[in-house]
Parts: C-alpha cells; sequence; structure tokens
C-alpha cells in the first residue's frame, strides 16, 4: 500500500535531520536553505509491540512490520506558490503525497539560521498554510470557469460546482478545505493540498520538551490536528545506539517512547491505515490495509490469487489469543471464527485466509 507522507517545513526546521533519523539514511543535512532539492523517499517500519509476543509464541524466525513511507521535500519559502525559492519542485511533490507532516522549528541555535532571522512556531506554520492555500486557490480559479459553463448545461453538476464554490470561499478565508471539514469527495478531482490530512511536529531541544506549559501552548495553536513533540537531533543520535543503550538513554532523558515511534504510529494512522497480523514459524507479520477493508481485500494484500479465490477467513482475536496462550486454546473457548466476504477487518486481527485458486 503505496500511500506517502511528505514532510515540509521552512529550510533549516530540522527536516532532513529527522528524515535522517527515521530511515536512518544519509541524506544531505546540510545548514543551507534548499539543500534538499529531490525528493528522498524512506520506508519507515511501525512500531507493534504485538509482533514481538506473537514471535515467541509461534517461535517465528523473523518478524516483519507494518510501513509507512516518508518523502523528504525541498525547503519551502514565502511565495512558493508564485514559484519563489524551490516553490514549484515543492508544490508538485507535495501533491503527490497522501498526507502532510510540518516540521516547525522551536529550538534556538545560532549557529542554525532561520530564513526569517528568528525563531517563530506561528509565523512559520503561517506561512507554510498560506502558500498552501494560494496554491489551492489558483486551482480553483482556473478550475471554476470550465465547470460552471458545464453546470449550467448539466442539472447533475451543479452540486459539485457548489462544493467547489464552498471551498473557494472557505479558502478565500485563510481556512484550508481537510480543517474546515468540507465534503472531500466533490473536490477530489481538483488535488487540492489543504484536502490532505496533517501531522504536525515541532522540534525542540531538551530543555523545551520538559516545558509541559510550552508543550500545550503549541499543541493549541494546531488542534485539531495532532501534534508530536521531539529533538530532531537527539533522535538521529538515538537510532545510532545499540538497543539497550538506547533504552538507558531514553529513561535517563525521562523519554517514555522515542519521537520516531510516536510519528510512525500517527502517521500510519493519520493515513487511516490499520494491520492484521499473520503469524508462523517462518515469520510473524503485520499487513497494511485501509481502515474499513474487508476479509477478501486483507487477502488480497498477501497476494492477488487469495483475494480471486477467497473463501473464508479465520479469525482470531489478538487479546484472546494471548489471554488463552495458543489458537487451540481459542477454538476450545469458541472464540475462532470463520469469517466470509462482507467481513470488515479489525485491527489486531490474527488471520488465516482459506482460499482456492
Amino acid at each position: 500500500m503505496a500511500l506517502t507522507i511528505g514532510i515540509v517545513g521552512l529550510p533549516n526546521a530540522g527536516k532532513s535531520t529527522l528524515f535522517n533519523a527515521l530511515t536512518r539514511n544519509t541524506v544531505l543535512a546540510a545548514n543551507y536553505p534548499f539543500a534538499t532539492i529531490e525528493p528522498n523517499v524512506g520506508v519507515v517500519g511501525v512500531p507493534d509491540a504485538r509482533l514481538a509476543v506473537l514471535g515467541e509464541m509461534y517461535a517465528s524466525d523473523r518478524l516483519v512490520p507494518a510501513t509507512v513511507s516518508f518523502v523528504d521535500i525541498a525547503g519551502i519559502v514565502k511565495g512558493a506558490s508564485q514559484g519563489e525559492g524551490m516553490g514549484n519542485a515543492f508544490l508538485a511533490n507535495i501533491r503527490e503525497a497522501d498526507a502532510i507532516c510540518q516540521v516547525t522549528r522551536v529550538f534556538v541555535d545560532d549557529d542554525v539560521t532561520h530564513v526569517d532571522g528568528r525563531v517563530n512556531p506561528l509565523s512559520d506554520i503561517e506561512t507554510i498554510r498560506t502558500e498552501l492555500i494560494l496554491a489551492d486557490l489558483q486551482t480553483l480559479d482556473k478550475a471554476l470557469p470550465r465547470l460552471e459553463k458545464e453546470a449550467r448545461i448539466k442539472k447533475e453538476t451543479r452540486p459539485k460546482y457548489e462544493a467547489w464554490l464552498a471551498a473557494r470561499e472557505t479558502l478565500d478565508a485563510g481556512v484550508g478545505v481537510h480543517q474546515a471539514g468540507l465534503d472531500l469527495e466533490p473536490l477530489r478531482d481538483l488535488f487540492l493540498l489543504t484536502a490532505k490530512p496533517y501531522i504536525y511536529v515541532f522540534n525542540l531541544d531538551q530543555n523545551q520538551l520538559a516545558d509541559e506549559a510550552l508543550r500545550g501552548k503549541l499543541a493549541e495553536m494546531v488542534a485539531p490536528a495532532e501534534a508530536i513533540f521531539l529533538d530532531a537531533k537527539f533522535e538521529s543520535e538515538l537510532v545510532e545506539m545499540a538497543e539497550d543503550e538506547a533504552r538507558e538513554f531514553l529513561a535517563e532523558a525521562g523519554v517514555e517512547e522515542p519521537g520516531l515511534d510516536q510519528l510512525a504510529r500517527v502517521g500510519y494512522r493519520t493515513l487511516g491505515l490499520q494491520s492484521f497480523l499473520t503469524a508462523g514459524p517462518k515469520e510473524s507479520r503485520a499487513w497494511t490495509i485501509k481502515q474499513g477493508a474487508t476479509a477478501p481485500e486483507a487477502a488480497g494484500v498477501i497476494h492477488t490469487d487469495f483475494q480471486k479465490g477467497f473463501i473464508k477467513a479465520q479469525i482470531v482475536n489478538y487479546d484472546d489469543l494471548i489471554e488463552l496462550g495458543s489458537e487451540a486454546a481459542v477454538k476450545a473457548a469458541g472464540k475462532m471464527r470463520l469469517e466470509g466476504k462482507d467481513y470488515v477487518m479489525q485491527d489486531g486481527d490474527v488471520v488465516e485466509f482459506r482460499f482456492n485458486v
């Protein structure tokens, strides 16, 4: 399921440092605007504690997590919607992403220049929000005259035209269409940038991370969108450590979970994804499906033949499996189910598909 999250932000906000840590890649993390010109794509494993438990229960040779893809996109500046800086490349790349993760700088460091000469998180957020809104207004202004003519001739086009007009008014008021809660279905053909779901990542230093009042203020700034707080530099150091050393390092810093793990999980959920699980001696694996996917659709993720020849899905609830200790015990307790083609998969279903090809 090749859905991607575009990492955006002003130059030197910490995007590439965060991306490097996420993917353990070394893209050019230079203290220079537009150091990232070509988008870098990284596939990141989604933390899932259930896999280790299943792996132990089934003596699996390997554990395979679900994944989410992140794209590191060139820094944006004011005027991007008019082609300033790398504006045109930025907008084209972000248009291809399925969700947006905006990295906003909060840390203060005189050695790392800020494009506006001062650190101001709210201003940075507004800069990017404004550029996306302006780009969407341009898209609508080009598309509306054609649809208006069509709506005069075809009555069935009228509701779509009215939805586009409502989107135009919303954007004119300085609000993105997703943020405004508009119905996105009639706007689908426009590929609007503000129709994408949003995650905000605030890049703080260690002292700022410990400041609950500051974190509360920043979260309020972007509500109801999800806000994640991390120190990208700290996270990049963390991924270089051995697991035991990293755990000790986190404990000393008073951090329960690495910010990157949180970002991967929130990103996965923001894309509307969930996992079903398979387990056996060869591997325990989390498979990615859209929320609301049916059993045959889930089977097709493993192999198209599974979907074509789908008969039934043998479903075990993960919590039941752990509580009772084995599939045999789950079956004996009457909690193993056979589900048909209309079954809607639930996150954490442990599945074995029956099919005929």
